[in-house]
């Protein structure tokens, strides 16, 4: 069995790729955009417009693939209820990502000393999805 997380970025996908890829080093090792598909959506299922829009996308994060896509493109991602941990191994590597990755976000909680880690912060970064960024003890 095997459990990936797909983000639905409504219609910011190929920026958030953008974005994954000089923040994390992600690489997309596959896309497909709506007017690339071999079965179109049904008349009035996205909006006007949306055929350049990313249908599915999988993105590779170290040893982590993610998949993505524009979703129904609504302009309103919601992601709740989760976050992503990203580990590294040096308190400064865990300072720069955690700046690069909360740059056009939010820091929820600052990369701060823990009880489990010489460095652990939360943020929501610029596209809404939550991160924990940290440094094993």
């Amino acid at each position: 069995m095997s459990i990936q997380t797909y983000l639905q970025f409504e219609g910011r996908c190929e920026e958030a790729l953008k974005f994954y890829g000089e923040v994390l080093g992600a690489k997309v090792e596959m896309m497909m955009r709506h007017k690339e598909s071999p079965m179109p959506a049904p008349p009035g299922r996205l909006p006007q417009g949306s055929d350049d829009k990313i249908m599915h996308a999988a993105l590779r994060i170290g040893d982590t693939v993610l998949l993505a896509t524009d979703g129904m493109c609504s302009g309103n991602p919601q992601f709740q209820g989760f976050s992503l941990n990203v580990s590294q191994a040096t308190e400064s590597a865990a300072r720069a990502l955690f700046g690069r990755l909360s740059d056009g976000g939010k820091v929820t909680m600052p990369l701060t000393k823990t009880f489990w880690s010489p460095a652990f912060g939360m943020l929501v970064d610029r596209f809404g999805v939550s991160w924990m960024v940290m440094v094993p003890a």
